[in-house]
């Protein structure tokens, strides 16, 4: 137990966005998957997930980690479009609207409540992404179902400490999700083999080290003398403590921050793309569209809708 507090210590949680939708047309998305950790709660109507269409009941909860791709359908019907993720985000207000919290229950349609949320380990492992947790139902847990509708009162309200307030009902919502994992013993080997960058401390260093200079020199060189190991060494080191090549974690943490300053500035997709550490807007533009699906400017203008 002790071990768990300190890893629940050690993550920095931060609400991000949070919407009530009415399901207007019933769909299928084949791959969805956000960027951040979401969970939704499903207040009454229909919500199935995954390759066997695993079907929520009212009041349950599905928690999508971030990055994690599932099948994902709104709704039911005899006859329901089946699109991708990229159509999705273009023609998202088809298929859902968003309603405030205290019309849901008058609300005619199926109706759902979606948080968005930040996890990082030292404020830099996306926490539940690295335990490699995939998309699950979190039934029979009244205490998560009722602090996602609190977020969603306190996020509809203009009082004097509503961030504060967000920011300590995120905490409580990340801190319960974790202990309905352990409590019902979820992902039991995921978890016990991939929390061991928590016992390294040079791991961490390297975390902090590459976050903090990520338009500089990371090549292996560098690593090595940060985490005090050879040259030789230091990838096979990286990948057996987190299951990846350093340099393959560093273009995601590159693209992370691509995306982060999409959605936080104004600045050009060019200056962008030097601040992130590539010097070639091309191949910036290339390798984002890859990891991401879509292009950067394409996501600038999608989260400027949903966050105006």
């Amino acid at each position: 137990m002790e071990y768990y507090n300190k890893v629940i210590e050690s993550v920095n949680i931060r609400f991000l966005r949070g919407f009530n939708y009415q399901i207007e047309k019933p769909v299928t998305i084949s791959d969805h998957k956000e960027f951040d950790n979401m969970l939704i709660l499903l207040h009454h109507g229909s919500l199935k997930f995954g390759e066997e269409q695993e079907v929520l009941n009212e009041g349950e909860i599905l928690f999508l980690p971030g990055e994690k791709s599932t099948s994902l359908t709104f709704g039911n019907s005899p006859k329901i479009s089946e699109i991708d993720m990229e159509d999705f985000r273009d023609t998202k207000r088809k298929y859902l609207q968003t309603i405030s919290f205290r019309d849901i229950k008058n609300a005619e349609n199926d109706c759902i409540s979606a948080v968005s949320f930040e996890s990082k380990v030292f404020d830099v492992v996306n926490f539940f992404n690295s335990l490699d947790i995939p998309p699950f139902i979190i039934r029979f847990n009244d205490r998560l179902a009722m602090l996602i509708e609190d977020l969603m009162k306190e996020q509809e309200v203009s009082s004097v400490g509503k961030e504060r307030s967000l920011r300590a009902l995120t905490e409580l919502l990340v801190i319960e999700l974790l202990r309905h994992i352990l409590k019902n013993r979820l992902f039991v080997e995921e978890i016990s083999t991939n929390v061991t960058y928590f016992k390294d401390p040079r791991l961490i260093e390297l975390f902090k080290f590459i976050k903090t200079n990520l338009n500089g020199d990371l090549s292996n060189k560098v690593l090595a003398k940060i985490a005090n190991v050879s040259e030789d060494y230091v990838g096979q080191y990286f990948k057996m403590l987190t299951g990846i090549n350093p340099q393959d974690y560093i273009e995601y943490q590159r693209m992370e921050a691509a995306v982060e300053l999409l959605r936080t500035t104004k600045k050009s997709i060019r200056d962008i793309g030097k601040e992130v550490g590539y010097k070639d807007t091309a191949y910036f533009c290339r390798r984002f569209k890859m990891m991401y699906g879509v292009p950067a400017g394409k996501m600038r203008r999608r989260e400027s809708l949903i966050n105006p």
